[in-house]
């Protein structure tokens, strides 16, 4: 399939939908032909934006596309989705992959029998900060992740497990750390009837261990990463996508002298590079983006997260990690 005549759709078109439409009819060689939403008004609005047709039953739009985004709430994920793959339509789901782990599985199988594309919308594997990043990590031998938020309703369906850390576990595990062997997690509900807060210190087979922090009961916004590793330490914000790296040079010298860098990340759009990663992956036939696999093993981590809250110190089973996606302009 050559990617001048992708015919695309874009299922649920609430707070990420929308965009999703907006990125795929801005964009050369491709064709947003529909959008779906049980919500027909706000499907309407977004479809008279784009001047495109509107379903209020997904099912109709699937007969004239070729791929689509599927931004619904993640409890219907597998089921649309799987309709979706059944009909040998590519699919970008919005993260998580599923509510369960089993469902994942049951998507990521489907899948690789159907021989389609299944990627999964971990946006921040995208941020442009990453790009300076990637390139020197070399042996981490400990990980800092820090992602808090103030409080607001959307999104609180699920634990902040799910809703936010799981970003940075996606992020972490693409690093090829080795199997998880050990997470311990502490969680708290603040506002909703799922955890608000949670700490989780994960290990991994490499010997690095990596701390994450996830609230949705903060004051002020923060989204940043550090990594230690010898003889460098780096540090990425999110939000400014501005970060420093400090390097020990000539360390064989003895004390050596470290030497500090600053770093900014393009003014790409995140989103964006997703969804073309997406197409491309479809047009070029390999994962360009976040696997389906990839978004599994997040999956499965988020969800030992949450049952090492409910225990200390949680011994988890050693899987081995899906093989790591290339992102269109990433390394």
């Amino acid at each position: 399939m050559n990617r001048e005549n992708i015919k695309v759709g874009v299922i649920g078109v609430g707070h990420l939908g929308k965009h999703h439409a907006r990125i795929y009819s801005s964009l050369p060689g491709v064709t947003l032909v529909g959008v779906a939403d049980q919500n027909l008004e706000r499907g309407r609005l977004i479809g008279e934006q784009h001047q495109v047709s509107v379903y209020s039953d997904y099912l109709h739009l699937l007969e004239y596309v070729d791929a689509v985004s599927v931004a619904v709430p993640t409890s219907l994920h597998g089921e649309v989705v799987q309709q979706c793959l059944n009909q040998g339509i590519h699919v970008l789901v919005e993260k998580p992959i599923a509510s369960t782990v089993e469902e994942g599985r049951d998507m990521v199988a489907l899948a690789r029998e159907k021989r389609v594309r299944l990627q999964v919308g971990h946006v921040e594997r995208f941020n442009p900060v990453l790009d300076s990043v990637r390139p020197v990590l070399d042996r981490p031998e400990f990980i800092q992740c820090n992602r808090l938020a103030p409080y607001q309703p959307r999104g609180t369906d699920v634990d902040v497990v799910l809703d936010l850390m799981i970003h940075d576990l996606d992020i972490v595990l693409s690093w090829g750390l080795g199997p998880v062997t050990k997470v311990n997690a502490f969680g708290a509900s603040v506002m909703s009837k799922h955890n608000d807060f949670v700490s989780a210190r994960i290990e991994f087979g490499s010997g690095c261990i990596a701390e994450f922090i996830a609230s949705r009961v903060s004051t002020s916004r923060l989204r940043n990463l550090c990594v230690f590793q010898p003889n460098l330490y780096v540090s990425a914000d999110y939000q400014t996508r501005r970060g420093l790296l400090c390097r020990k040079v000539q360390p064989e010298l003895g004390s050596g002298r470290v030497v500090e860098e600053s770093f900014e990340g393009g003014t790409e759009d995140a989103l964006t590079r997703e969804v073309d990663a997406f197409l491309q992956s479809i047009h070029q036939g390999v994962h360009l983006g976040v696997s389906g696999e990839e978004g599994l093993n997040a999956l499965e981590l988020a969800f030992d997260v949450i049952a090492g809250i409910k225990q200390n110190g949680n011994q988890v089973e050693e899987r081995k990690p899906a093989a790591r996606a290339v992102s269109i302009g990433l390394s």
